[in-house]
């Protein structure tokens, strides 16, 4: 079991590698250096929508609400992504998206949960959900008035539950390959406004992703522009062994810098 785990979390990150390997070839090879390149920084206060765990799946396991361990937040959500365009329209984007609370709240019922037994009273709780994502997208409208990009996004989930009450503490580590579409637009507004939105989604099989955002963004000088910005995040998965779902609303501040 311990081996198979091993494998598996190695063949995810040597995927995401992979992706980023061949985009840092892209990004060497991009013509004129500099031209096109993007990064945003953005920083959210999320609110957690619900927050439902049940580890393992079945009778050893009890359902409860991690977030109502976890208190209803705001708590403080970063990103930082990068971008560049490489031949034709196609273009490349890295995302790191780190997301950790924590905090004690009273549970109500005892929880069972991977093995362990905790009696109703105060409880630790720790969620982690880090997102570091590989995309390659194109330019499937190009036009002054309007962009609109289409793509595939390579996802590194880094998840983990932990409970601990006085000495007694269990956890519950995932770490797991996710394909994703990828979906994004952006439109100029006037005076140095524009409005853009993008996605990372997929459904399928016993769980689903959805990682959608919303941005006004503003112009200060040639290379610099600040806006504020919206973010829905939710999915989870049903199987054999895990059911859990979250699902986080989000607004913030951003900046960029594009050189020109």
């Amino acid at each position: 079991m311990v081996l198979r785990k091993g494998c598996k979390i190695r063949a995810d990150l040597t995927r995401l590698l992979c992706l980023i390997f061949v985009s840092c070839g892209e990004w060497v090879r991009a013509d004129p250096p500099g031209q096109g390149w993007i990064v945003d920084a953005d920083v959210y206060a999320a609110w957690p929508g619900r927050n439902d765990v049940q580890i393992p799946n079945d009778s050893g396991g009890s359902r409860f609400a991690l977030d109502r361990l976890t208190e209803d937040g705001p708590d403080v959500a970063p990103r930082v992504q990068l971008s560049w365009p490489s031949s034709g329209r196609r273009e490349w984007r890295v995302l790191l998206a780190p997301l950790s609370l924590s905090s004690e709240g009273v549970s109500a019922d005892p929880i069972r949960f991977q093995g362990t037994n905790f009696a109703v009273g105060a409880v630790d709780g720790r969620y982690q959900f880090n997102s570091w994502r590989g995309t390659v997208r194109w330019r499937w409208i190009d036009r002054d008035d309007l962009v609109v990009r289409v793509g595939f996004t390579a996802k590194i989930r880094d998840a983990s539950i932990r409970l601990r009450q006085g000495t007694l503490s269990a956890e519950k580590d995932n770490t797991g390959f996710v394909p994703l579409l990828h979906g994004a637009f952006e439109r100029p507004l006037g005076a140095g406004w524009r409005v853009e939105g993008d996605i990372d989604a997929l459904a399928g099989g016993p769980g689903y992703a959805v990682d959608a955002g919303l941005k006004l963004m503003k112009s200060i000088d040639g290379d610099w522009s600040v806006g504020a910005s919206a973010r829905f995040l939710d999915g989870g998965v049903d199987n054999d062994e895990v059911y859990a779902f979250a699902r986080f609303l989000s607004v913030g501040v951003s900046i960029r810098w594009r050189p020109r």
